[in-house]
Protein backbone atom coordinates (compact mmCIF):
# COMPACT_ATOMS: atom_id res chain seq x y z
CA UNK A 1 0.00 0.00 0.00
CA UNK A 2 1.42 3.35 -0.97
CA UNK A 3 1.46 6.35 1.32
CA UNK A 4 -1.47 7.95 -0.55
CA UNK A 5 -3.60 4.84 -0.13
CA UNK A 6 -2.75 4.78 3.58
CA UNK A 7 -3.79 8.42 4.03
CA UNK A 8 -7.03 7.94 2.09
CA UNK A 9 -7.87 4.84 4.13
CA UNK A 10 -7.11 6.66 7.38
CA UNK A 11 -9.36 9.57 6.42
CA UNK A 12 -12.10 7.15 5.38
CA UNK A 13 -11.96 5.38 8.74
CA UNK A 14 -11.93 8.74 10.53
CA UNK A 15 -14.99 9.90 8.58
CA UNK A 16 -16.82 6.63 9.26
CA UNK A 17 -16.15 6.94 13.00
CA UNK A 18 -17.34 10.57 13.00
CA UNK A 19 -20.55 9.60 11.24
CA UNK A 20 -21.12 6.73 13.65
CA UNK A 21 -20.49 8.99 16.67
CA UNK A 22 -23.13 11.36 15.27
CA UNK A 23 -25.75 8.72 14.39
CA UNK A 24 -25.46 6.16 17.21
CA UNK A 25 -26.70 8.39 20.07
CA UNK A 26 -29.67 9.53 17.98
CA UNK A 27 -30.65 5.93 17.29
CA UNK A 28 -30.42 5.11 21.00
CA UNK A 29 -32.45 8.18 21.99
CA UNK A 30 -35.16 7.26 19.47
CA UNK A 31 -35.31 3.71 20.84
CA UNK A 32 -35.54 4.97 24.41
CA UNK A 33 -38.28 7.48 23.59
CA UNK A 34 -40.27 4.81 21.76
CA UNK A 35 -39.96 2.48 24.77
CA UNK A 36 -41.05 5.20 27.19
CA UNK A 37 -44.05 6.13 25.04
CA UNK A 38 -45.07 2.49 24.76
CA UNK A 39 -44.76 1.99 28.52
CA UNK A 40 -46.80 5.13 29.23
CA UNK A 41 -49.51 4.02 26.78
CA UNK A 42 -49.71 0.65 28.53
CA UNK A 43 -49.96 2.34 31.92
CA UNK A 44 -52.70 4.66 30.69
CA UNK A 45 -54.63 1.69 29.27
CA UNK A 46 -54.35 -0.15 32.58
CA UNK A 47 -55.67 2.83 34.58
CA UNK A 48 -59.01 2.91 32.75
CA UNK A 49 -61.63 2.78 35.50
CA UNK A 50 -64.05 -0.10 35.59
CA UNK A 51 -67.67 0.71 34.82
CA UNK A 52 -69.86 1.35 37.85
CA UNK A 53 -71.61 -1.92 38.57
CA UNK A 54 -73.17 -0.94 41.87
CA UNK A 55 -76.95 -0.86 41.87
CA UNK A 56 -78.63 2.41 42.68
CA UNK A 57 -81.51 2.70 45.10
Amino acid sequence: MSYLEYVVAAYAVFAAVLVWDFVAPRIRIAQTLRAVRTLEARRQAAVVPAPDTELTR
